[in-house]
């Protein structure tokens, strides 16, 4: 059946063959050896046309791939030459290449062997990659290279590092899964079924895991020896490693700026084993396609990728480096203008003040190089410019300029070649460009470009191709130029995949979560509870703050229709002090699930009641029996006073067992209590906390496995991006250990991804697919500061949980909480400012010693100005106002002097309703 998978991308598996024999990898090193040394192409090619049946452009081909090895390395491998080639990567790391014929099942022992000594003597983090044509290792750091000597194990040591280094290898683990799924113990869910790849592997991990312990389990010694009987030769690793140590074989060393052409099939190799990364986020895959050398790039992608590939930005400060445009690149004296002209040739004088630090003396450096000799003033195309006296010759010969009077006749000599030197000269200073850029500054026919172009192409001084991002035609660029700009792009995309920081991690949550989205009505308000659900948040901000930060219009009926149709219920987490607590939203269908992973236990305090039972009992009992009932029901129940009853049953609601049918009993928690009474009293006299209907919370409906899922999902949904610091300042039942199963499994079904996300966090993270790529765009803050005023505890604000509070030289005298009524100001993600509860105290962060202070107090006043009963600011980081070195920043805000600190004039704030 079809399978066509994603367009323009080859299937990450290869099939596994038998590797290459020592006999045949002998035959065709000897067969190398003699070809290699008939230095006659055309009797080499007569060679293979009579010999081996090869017709003449087959042999021309192979003649000129030894010749190419040849000229790169001084030598070819042979049955008695091994290469080692060093070169530098795109990343600037050493890979070492050993070119051997011998084939794959020499050279898979070798590789283990070479591992295993790197790791145990010179600490090396190495990879490395075998095929029949060699060995390619990886260093991942380090300047120094280890010594020829560890890459040639001593003969009779080379078995035993094999064995020990073979149960890590992913050849073992290949073999190992092949095995157990010809033995039966790889079940399938469905007989018939074929299972995908992915999950033959993670069930053979999990064998592996287990069977592991037992050194006699069959399948793992089947696995040991199929590797070392039927996989490695060890014999003939054992014959070629004493040949070398007897010099029979000897060892070519050579370093070089790039692979060899040898080297690139075996490099290709090395990316073809590791192509399973096809869901890695955007900006892995673009750099992991940028680490190739450009030949191989070519011949994995064409051209036409660079164009996705290369950085636009990156373009652009290449650009205007090599045209001396940027900072630092300027012209700052008369010498050094000299060698600007020498660099990009002609230039107009007003091209010249672009390029100099003080335009205002250009014309007086000019005169000196000009009185010197060193430059002159010529016409191209009846405009002025200037060039080097040194290039005179070479315009007037390219482009029939008259040279002016003066020139000394050495530098009017004919040279080789003045038009493609012209043109040379003209790509190494600019960025990829058209034949047509050239033609229109000289005002000379394309053709003429295009004719200079193509011979210099054949030289390999230009390359042709699709470089610029978004360009419609082919264009030439200097190879060193195009050197440049896939560095600079790795660059930017390497910093891309690195970690973000705190500030932009805060900078995605409060995209993430919608602080401030436009979103208005029941719909935005379903959408945020979505992603809430079962989150503990206080509940004297939920409705006042946290709420109202997502849902532009909101207002209190909205979360009260929701609650009446049945969508959305509610229940007690945890008692914060005696007029407030942590509550947490649910669908009603899922409330049960939700609070007995997030309740507190009940803390029981006894009062007698009817037949002597406490008040919490009674309560249970008859909402057991009787369902939903109002207050005066249980109240009646109890056989107590209003005041123990109504305690006794909020200390059941922050328990987690009892709930409401309405939030009415949430908004009335602040509102003065009514103690003593008589259990007959009439409703209306009951206190408002005590509305509504109330019932036990339902019992957890889904499996222990279902609940602990169903967590995991609504923290990715809050979070996109969740850390074991995240999860743990949730409080929930068992913590990160709970649902990081969950996520793990999540990352082998491919639905989420792991990596280091956000730095300075564990390293266990994990995100949504779309949320990887989405914190990366937050690394840099946009053009327009970003000012926000968050609650202390809403989960858009990171610091206090996920995050630490940022460090003050006295932390002693301020302790951050993410208490209820506490608010900060976030400048960019940064936060600036703390805002303790009650408003009358403000602490300040060290990003407050910066300029985002103005935009942090200016918030601060917008938000005293909003609000009906702002409170006077008495303390600012625990000083008076007028003592406190910040005071002229309030001051300039629109805060003014009172007798008990700052206020906002009365004319700046609304009216009370």
């Amino acid at each position: 059946s079809p399978a066509p998978g994603q367009p323009g991308k080859m299937p990450f598996w290869k099939g596994d063959g038998v590797g290459r024999p020592l006999e045949l990898g002998q035959a065709i090193g000897k067969f190398t050896r003699e070809i290699g040394a008939i230095r006659d192409e055309s009797q080499a090619v007569a060679r293979l046309v009579s010999d081996h049946v090869l017709d003449e452009r087959a042999a021309l081909n192979l003649v000129a791939y030894l010749a190419d090895e040849r000229e790169a390395t001084g030598a070819l491998p042979t049955d008695r030459t091994v290469v080692v080639q060093r070169f530098r990567d795109e990343l600037g790391d050493w890979r070492i290449v050993l070119l051997t014929p011998f084939g794959g099942r020499v050279h898979a022992p070798w590789a283990q062997a070479i591992e295993a000594r790197l790791a145990e003597q010179s600490g090396f983090d190495v990879q490395t990659i075998w095929s029949d044509d060699g060995i390619a290792i990886r260093f991942a750091n380090g300047e120094d290279l280890p010594s020829a000597a560890l890459l040639f194990p001593a003969p009779e040591q080379v078995e035993e590092l094999v064995i020990d280094r073979l149960a890590d290898s992913a050849l073992f683990a290949s073999h190992f899964r092949e095995n157990a799924g010809r033995a039966l113990l790889l079940p399938k869910r469905r007989p018939g079924a074929r299972s995908p790849l992915w999950l033959q592997r993670q069930r053979s991990a999990s064998l592996l895991a287990v069977a592991s312990r037992y050194g006699s389990f069959p399948i793992v010694l089947e696995t040991y020896r199929e590797c070392l009987r039927d996989v490695f030769d060890l014999p003939g690793l054992v014959e070629v490693l004493t040949r070398l140590r007897s010099r029979e074989i000897r060892v070519h060393e050579v370093e070089t700026h790039e692979a060899s052409p040898f080297a690139r099939g075996l490099l290709f190799d090395y990316v073809a084993a590791y192509m399973y990364e096809g869901d890695a986020p955007l900006a892995e895959r673009r750099a992991q396609a940028l680490t190739l050398d450009r030949d191989l790039l070519r011949d994995l992608l064409g051209e036409d990728e660079l164009r996705e590939l290369l950085d636009p930005e990156a373009v652009e400060d290449v650009e205007l480096e090599l045209q001396a445009l940027a900072p630092g690149r300027q012209a700052r004296n008369a010498d050094q203008l000299h060698d600007l002209l020498r660099r990009l040739g002609d230039l107009s004088r007003d091209e010249l003040a672009t390029r100099v630090t003080r335009p205002d003396e250009l014309n007086l450096w000019l005169a000196a190089l000009e009185s010197s000799h060193r430059a002159c003033e010529i016409r191209i195309a009846g405009a002025p410019r200037w060039i080097t006296i040194e290039d005179a010759g070479r315009y007037r010969d390219a482009l029939g300029v008259a040279p002016p009077l003066g020139v000394p006749e050495v530098f009017l000599q004919p040279g080789e070649a003045p038009f493609d030197g012209l043109i040379a000269r003209y790509a190494r200073s600019h960025a990829p460009f058209l034949g047509g850029d050239a033609a229109a500054r000289w005002a000379i026919p394309e053709t003429l470009v295009r004719d200079a172009l193509r011979r210099l192409a054949e030289r390999g001084l230009v390359l042709h191709g699709d470089f610029r991002p978004g360009g419609l035609e082919r264009e030439w660029c200097d190879p060193d130029v195009l050197r440049m700009l896939r560095r600079r792009s790795l660059a930017r995309l390497r910093r891309e995949v690195e970690p973000v920081g705190h500030a932009a991690f805060a900078r995605f949550l409060v995209r993430w979560q919608g602080v401030g989205s436009e979103g208005t009505g029941l719909d935005r308000l379903r959408e945020v509870i979505g992603q809430f659900e079962g989150l503990r948040l206080p509940a004297s901000v939920l409705e006042r703050e946290i709420l109202p930060a997502r849902v532009r219009d909101y207002q209190p009926r909205f979360l009260d229709e929701l609650g009446a149709s049945g969508e959305v219920a509610w229940a007690g987490a945890s008692t914060l002090g005696k007029d407030d607590g942590r509550v947490l939203l649910a669908r009603r269908d899922r409330l049960g699930d939700l609070a007995i992973n997030n309740a507190e236990p009940l803390q029981e305090n006894p009062e007698s009641g009817a037949e002597g039972q406490s008040a919490a009992a009674a309560i249970l009992e008859t909402l057991s029996a009787r369902g939903a009932s109002f207050f005066a029901d249980l109240l009646a129940a109890t056989n107590a006073s209003i005041r123990d009853t109504l305690d006794a049953l909020w200390e059941l609601v922050w328990a987690g067992k009892v709930t409401n049918d309405t939030f009415a009993p949430l908004r009335a928690l602040a509102w003065p209590k009514r103690g003593g009474g008589s259990p007959r009293q009439r409703l209306g006299t009951f206190p408002p906390e005590a509305a509504g209907r109330w019932s036990l919370v339902p019992a957890p409906a889904a499996t222990p496995t279902a609940r602990v899922h169903m967590l995991a999902t609504l923290l990715l949904e809050r979070y996109g991006v969740v850390t074991r610091e995240a999860v743990m300042s949730e409080g929930i039942a068992g913590g990160f250990a709970a649902v990081y199963p969950v996520f793990k499994a999540m990352e082998n079904a491919g639905r989420v991804r792991r990596g280091y996300f956000v730095e300075g966090l564990g390293a266990a993270q994990f995100a949504l697919p779309g949320a990887v790529d989405r914190l990366r765009a937050e690394r840099d803050p946009r053009n327009e500061p970003e000012v926000v005023v968050l609650a202390a505890a809403d989960p858009a604000n990171p610091y206090g949980a996920a995050i630490p509070w940022p460090r003050r030289g006295d932390e002693a005298r301020h302790v951050f909480q993410r208490a209820a009524h506490a608010r900060v100001v976030l400048v960019d993600g940064e936060p600036v400012l703390y805002i303790e509860r009650g408003g009358r105290a403000v602490v300040t962060f060290p990003a407050f010693d910066t300029e985002r202070s103005v935009l942090a107090v200016a918030a601060l006043a917008a938000a005293a100005a909003a609000s009906d009963r702002p409170r006077p600011l008495e303390r600012i980081d625990s000083l008076p106002p007028d003592q406190s070195p910040h005071l002229v920043r309030f001051l300039d805000a629109g805060f003014v002097r009172g007798y008990r600190g700052l206020t906002m004039p009365a004319a700046a704030r609304p009216r009370s309703r």
